[in-house]
Parts: structure tokens; C-alpha cells; sequence
């Protein structure tokens, strides 16, 4: 497949573990399969960057799909909360933290390849919200679609950096793609916000009734 990676240099050899932990899923190469994401990502501090491309041979790669069916938004944010910092601090959100990489973590360490969302600001915001239960899981769920999220898939293992090669760099220009960035990221808040004026069902789940009712993978609620 054809995978493509922003950032403000020419990459033609991605290290292995050369990125920070505190990113999504811990140390790894990030990429996508949308251009786009990688010109804006290539911009994200509003400087003229690179969106590298690679091809990337999955035979023989063991590869965790975070979006597929049998994991739930829950597996993907207890991942998200192990490696991201700048939580809310206080008792629910710390005790959620808790609970959500207790019963609904997923060990990343047997795969070369993850595949699941992305965190960029606004979605980071909108997780957030959940965990210190400010939203229900119907409304994070509904919030994930906004602004066009996409997927990333990181190479986690030395096998995976194995099944990469570089085809080429392309110049991104940032007074085109920083400000495409922002005017989605802008749009995803705006929805957000709109959708939160409406109010949760009663029937909602929110992250203190995950707890309290002891609620853990596979639960029919999730789905």
C-alpha cells in the first residue's frame, strides 16, 4: 500500500522509535493514506513542510485494527489515555483513566502495524470531554465523525521499519495546507459544540455509569 507521512523534513529513512511517546500510540512512525492529512500534517506549525511517501509490503506484518468491529471507541481512548498527557486533572477523570486501561486496554506490544483514529486537537478535546464525563458515549461517538477524521497507521515494531520504502517527497506549502488545517479543525469544534447544545438521552451512557455498572468489553451497550 501506498502510505504517505508530513512533516517538516525530507524523511527517506524513518527511525525506529524516533518519534515521542506521548503521541497517540506511544513510539512509532505515523502515517495515513490520505495526501491531504499528510500536506496539513506536514504544516502543523504553520511552516513550509514535506509529505513523504512510501510503500509499505503488510505480508508478513502482524496488524491491530483499532476501527474494526470487535474493538470498541473504548479500546481506542484507554490506548489513548496510557500515552497522551494533558488530562483533566480530579477524582472522575483520574478514577476513568483508571478503569479504561484496566478492562478495555489493549496490549500493542505483539504488532507491527496499528491502525485506528487519530487525536489531532479538536478530537483530543472531544475524548477528554467524555472521560470527565461531560458527554455521553452516543455523543463522543458522534463527535468522532466530525471534521472528516481520518485513520493513521503507525509502525510500531523494527519488523515493520523492515516493509518500508521511500518513494519521494513532495514541498507543501503552509500558507495553503496550516490554514486548511485550521479552518477543519475550526469546523469539527463548531459541530461539537452545536451537538452538545442538544441534550444526552437519559438512556445515555456516560463514563461514571461505565463504572459504577461494572461495564467492560463486549457489553451489547457498547455497540
Amino acid at each position: 500500500m501506498i502510505i504517505y507521512h508530513g512533516s517538516e523534513h525530507i524523511i527517506k529513512t524513518p527511525v525506529y522509535n524516533g518519534s515521542k511517546r506521548t503521541n497517540d500510540y506511544g513510539y512509532g512512525f505515523y502515517t495515513t493514506e490520505n495526501i491531504e492529512l499528510a500536506r496539513e500534517w506536514a504544516c502543523a506549525g504553520n511552516r513550509d513542510g514535506f509529505a513523504n511517501t512510501y510503500e509499505l509490503e503488510l505480508k508478513g506484518l502482524k496488524i491491530l485494527r483499532l476501527n474494526s468491529p470487535e474493538y470498541s471507541i473504548l479500546n481506542w481512548l484507554a490506548v489513548l489515555t496510557k500515552y497522551r498527557s494533558y488530562w483533566q486533572k480530579g477524582s472522575v477523570a483520574e478514577d476513568a483513566k483508571d478503569y479504561l486501561q484496566e478492562n478495555f486496554g489493549v496490549d500493542l506490544a505483539p504488532y507491527d502495524l496499528i491502525v485506528g483514529y487519530r487525536a489531532d486537537d479538536s478530537y483530543f478535546s472531544f475524548a477528554q470531554d467524555f472521560v470527565s464525563g461531560v458527554i455521553s458515549l452516543d455523543r463522543l461517538s458522534v463527535a468522532m465523525r466530525l471534521g472528516k477524521l481520518g485513520e493513521q497507521l503507525v509502525l510500531k515494531s523494527r519488523e515493520a521499519f523492515l516493509h518500508i520504502r521511500f518513494l519521494g517527497a513532495e514541498p507543501v506549502d503552509a500558507a495553503v495546507y496550516y490554514q486548511k488545517k485550521i479552518i477543519r479543525d475550526r469546523e469539527a469544534r463548531r459541530a461539537y459544540r452545536r451537538s452538545k447544545q442538544l441534550k444526552d438521552s437519559v438512556s445515555g451512557l456516560f463514563m461514571i455509569d461505565i463504572m459504577r455498572e461494572g461495564i467492560t468489553n463486549g457489553d451489547p451497550r457498547l455497540r
